[in-house]
């Protein structure tokens, strides 16, 4: 095979070398093909694989070369030799195809640059922690919600990067073949300029100074806040709007849905509404309702769940477990349910696990209604029951009444029972389920003789003995549970008359069981089959219908006469309200807390629109008086005893050093606080004229007192303030004449007003002068005279010598003492400093306002260094520092007081405010009056009006 293929070759070979073709070439050899050469020419010398070079008549640039090529002829090729052909054509659009390696490169080669930029740069940023206080508080919770370290984490490597790029000497080659058809704006040339304007970007940025850095991130963080302020705003308004509409639609729901709801779930909203109306007017609550009451343990709460039939209430063995009212309203519907009045949720009463979760719910409200110190509450609570065959009707389960209490109980947990039952039995129209355990003496019982008291007559009494099961077991004669039914056995009248079963006592029995067990049992007792009990009187089923007919009966005689005592109290309302309060609205509670409440954010974005000069003026003024003493007595009058101006300068640095760093930022923030209070205070507490409400008052200073209290000043405020202020205070170089009139004018006040209260001092010290005791008639007492004397003493001494210094010696001591001792005056040493260090302050006072004076013409002294000049004006220079750090200190208070303390205390007052709306125990113990009760039984007295008219409309529709 192998020498077939040479074979091959070698006839080609000879074809070549017996054409002509009118190619120059010195041997035949250089016409064989390349493979054939090889093999038989191995020796000569051009053997390679190369192509020979062509040399055809016209003139040919390569793009790859900048050199022409030499001119060639095309050869004439026989025997299957095809002549070269020139497609440039083609070539050209191979050679533009390369133009997707330039944009690949380009975009991988700007994204490194670009990161590496961004890293050079972030490394330039200086530290700005100092300057966090200035941003406001939520640009910093941005951190929570945007990652920054997962985006930075996203962004490629370095060496991912390489990995990505192409062969850059391929690029290379394709720009050059590109270059003649490619024009300036390419793609790829435009990419490469805007690397390039990049890094010349990069040089321009270092040299911008670390000052306008500082100054462009501080402007940049400033448009941010006002950013994000503008949106919240807009979020805030929208919210609002979208608020009112869904209250609109809500408003329009519930008007729809009250068409459709029942007749007792109408009359059951009148109930609630009354349960919370303050019976003030003469107006009380006369409408029906089934009250059940009953020995503790007697059966109540299984009478009710059997009329309910489900186990709603919770249980306990012998422990006290309705601990207030609870009003169950019945009603039949398709599924059996039950939900609270305050609540949408919904209980299944035919799963166990709603079942459970209901009587847990009753127990916590149970619990959290009974006030401490207390066992049972007054508080009723509102449960609703829907469920095939329930029979309609409302009643109320009412703790059992005791005789004896146990301990745990509170002492008034017996009379407060019968204050509760008492209250509910004494509505004339309340009918009464009386509920005596048939399985104990009949004369045991308590609640009979509270029934006789409240109903003599039986006409609204219902009684039903439980637990007929165990006495009849337990009872030797029959007679007397009959005796019981018919209440010959005590005085106690009664409407009717019931026996029931509830239960074998054990609480894990279900309903249907239990009247199973119920039925089974009557259907078996000697009670009926002797007749000593009639039909309709056994079963919960009888009873049940029977309360609710006579329910119905008592509402329908008597719900009209509430609804003219109703109407005729609104009257009298109305006309009360008209004759006090002729030109206010009827504003409740709830709308006077929101009128108040947007007075009150009114007043404290008033706070905004106080003016920068007036926050500046209020700082200083107020900084200055809290430490003007500290700067008096513990760093101007030290220094002053020095000897000369360079001791001076060193006592004052070391003690403005030592002041900056412990006391000066502290008390600073304290003087910012206490003046946002003032101004916090002074806008809520301001009258408005004719427009303020002094309904108002106590809620606006409970909201005041509340925001301060938990407002707190940004902690990281004092470090960046103690730079600031100690850089202050190092400056001493005063620029013009101005500056020095202002110090002199500002240490003259600071000494006079010192000065005053020294005089007034000695004077209290000494007593009055001769002016003053011949004017008013007053004189000296002993100690005053002993002082005075001791003041014209040390007089003397010092002007025997001017420049004495502040102390005294002891030998001073001595002579002082001795000479009032001639003059006979007994005087103690310690007076004698004592009134000694007064004398000398008013003095050294008097001495440093002349050189005040002195001092005023002084700056070109000051401007020379006090060189060849005996006036030396350091003090002077000293409240220059102390003036110029008072306000620059009360010029940085004042921005972070209007950045940032201002919009959290407004933040601050909107959460006390909303935890406020939602407190009404807080809302009526701070609007209070007259004005407010009545504006609230007007309203409810209305609403209990119109909801009695349409339960009236459709109970005359259902006849």
């Amino acid at each position: 095979m192998w020498r077939t293929r040479v074979a091959a070759a070698c006839v080609i070979c000879r074809s070549l070398a017996n054409s002509s073709c009118g190619i120059k070439r010195k041997s035949p050899l250089q016409n064989l093909h390349l493979v054939s050469r090889n093999i038989h020419h191995p020796y000569y010398p051009s053997s390679k694989f190369q192509r020979p070079p062509l040399r055809i008549s016209i003139q040919q640039y390569s793009s790859l070369n900048r050199l022409p090529l030499h001119k060639t002829k095309l050869l004439n090729v026989k025997h299957g030799y095809q002549s070269h052909r020139n497609f440039w054509l083609a070539r050209l659009a191979s050679r533009l195809l390369k133009v997707r390696y330039l944009i690949l490169g380009s975009a991988v080669g700007g994204g490194y640059t670009a990161k590496k930029t961004y890293e050079q740069w972030k490394d330039m940023i200086p530290d700005l922690d100092d300057y966090k206080w200035i941003v406001p508080d939520f640009v910093w919770d941005l951190d929570e919600l945007v990652d920054i370290e997962k985006l930075l984490k996203a962004l490629p490597d370095a060496d991912d990067l390489a990995k990505l790029m192409p062969d850059f000497d391929k690029i290379g080659e394709s720009l050059a073949s590109l270059k003649g058809f490619l024009s300036p704006g390419s793609p790829g040339e435009t990419a490469f300029r805007a690397t390039d304007q990049g890094y010349d970007n990069d040089k321009q940025f270092k040299k911008v100074s670390d000052k306008e850095k500082i100054d462009q991130l501080q402007e940049e963080l400033l448009r941010t806040q006002l950013k994000y302020q503008r949106m919240l705003e807009r979020l805030e308004k929208e919210n609002k709007e979208l608020r009112k509409l869904v209250l609109q639609r809500d408003d329009k729901g519930i008007h729809q849905r009250k068409l459709k709801k029942s007749l007792i779930d109408m009359y059951s909203e009148v109930l609630d509404i009354l349960s919370d109306y303050d019976a003030s007017y003469n107006t009380q609550d006369h409408l029906p309702r089934v009250v059940v009451v009953g020995d503790q343990s007697a059966g109540k709460t299984s009478v009710l769940e059997m009329i309910a039939q489900a186990r709603i209430f919770p249980r306990g063995s012998g422990e006290m477990m309705t601990r207030s009212p609870v009003k169950v309203t019945l009603s039949e519907g398709p599924h059996h349910v039950a939900l609270f009045k305050d609540s949408s949720r919904e209980f299944d009463l035919t799963k166990e696990e709603d079942l459970a979760a209901l009587r847990n719910e009753i127990e916590i409200r149970m619990r959290n209604s009974v006030k401490e110190g207390c066992t049972v509450s007054t508080e009723t609570i509102s449960l609703s029951v829907k469920g095939p065959g329930l029979q309609r009707m409302v009643l109320v389960d009412l703790p059992g009444v005791i005789s004896t209490m146990t301990s745990g109980m509170a002492p008034d947990t017996k009379e407060t029972i019968f204050s509760i039952s008492k209250a509910y039995m004494q509505n004339p129209n309340a009918i009464i389920l009386c509920i005596q355990d048939g399985s104990v003496d009949a004369e045991r019982s308590i609640v009979t003789d509270l029934v006789s008291q409240m109903d003599p007559q039986g006409k609204r009494t219902i009684f039903v003995l439980t637990k007929v099961d165990l006495a009849e077991k337990n009872v030797a004669s029959p007679n007397r549970i009959q005796q019981i039914i018919e209440g010959k056995l005590f005085p106690m009248k009664a409407l009717g008359y019931f026996a029931v079963v509830t239960g074998k006592g054990n609480s894990s029995e279900s309903i249907e069981s239990i009247k199973e067990y119920e039925e089974e049992f009557f259907q078996n007792s000697k009670l009926l089959k002797t007749s000593m009990l009639k039909a309709h009187q056994v079963t919960t089923k009888n009873l049940s219908l029977a309360v609710s007919d006579c329910f119905w009966k008592m509402v329908r005689e008597s719900v009209e006469q509430q609804a003219d005592a109703f109407k005729a109290t609104r009257f009298n309302l109305e006309t009360e309200w008209k004759n006090n309060y002729p030109r206010l609205r009827e504003l409740d509670r709830n709308e006077l807390f929101e009128k108040a409440k947007n007075e009150i954010l009114d007043e404290v974005i008033s706070l905004t629109q106080v003016t920068p000069k007036h926050w500046e003026e209020m700082l200083e003024k107020t900084l200055w008086e809290r430490v003007s003493t500290h700067v008096i007595e513990n760093i101007y009058l030290p220094a002053a005893q020095t000897a000369n101006s360079g001791t001076f300068n060193t006592t004052v640095d070391i003690k403005l050093k030592q002041w900056t760093d412990k006391q000066l930022p502290n008390k600073a923030v304290e003087v910012a606080w206490e003046t946002l209070q003032e101004e916090f205070s002074r806008f809520m507490t301001e009258r408005r004229g004719k427009e303020h409400d002094d309904i108002f008052d106590k809620l606006k200073q409970a909201v005041k007192e509340e925001t301060i209290k938990r407002h707190k000043w940004n902690e990281r405020a004092e470090d960046s303030l103690r730079v600031i202020q100690h850089n202050a205070l190092e400056d001493r170089s005063i620029s013009d004449k101005q500056q020095w009139d202002a110090a002199i004018h500002f240490m003259e006040e600071t000494l006079q007003s010192r000065l005053k209260d020294t005089e007034s001092v000695i004077e209290d010290m000494v007593g009055p002068n001769w002016k003053k005791r011949w004017l008013h008639w007053v004189g000296r007492n002993k100690e005053q005279s002993i002082r005075n004397e001791t003041k014209n003493e040390l007089e003397k001494l010092i002007k025997c010598n001017e420049d004495h210094p502040a102390y005294l010696a002891n030998d001073e001591v001595t002579t002082v003492r001795k000479n009032l001792e001639a003059r006979g005056v007994a005087v103690d040493p310690c007076l004698i400093k004592d009134t000694w260090h007064q004398i000398y302050r008013r003095y050294f006072l008097k001495s440093a306002l002349n050189h005040c004076n002195l001092c005023r013409r002084g700056f070109y002294y000051y401007q020379r260094h006090f060189v060849d000049s005996e006036l030396e004006c350091n003090d002077v220079v000293l409240f220059w520092r102390i003036q110029r750090m008072l306000a620059i200190t009360a010029n940085t208070l004042r921005q972070q007081l209007t950045n940032t303390e201002v919009r959290r205390l407004e933040k601050n007052v909107k959460e006390v405010l909303e935890d406020f709306a939602e407190d009404n125990e807080k809302k009526v113990k701070l609007l209070t009056g007259k004005r407010v009760q009545l504006a609230e039984d007007l309203k409810k007295v209305r609403e209990i009006q119109e909801k009695l008219e349409a339960f009236i409309e459709a109970l005359h529709q259902e006849k």
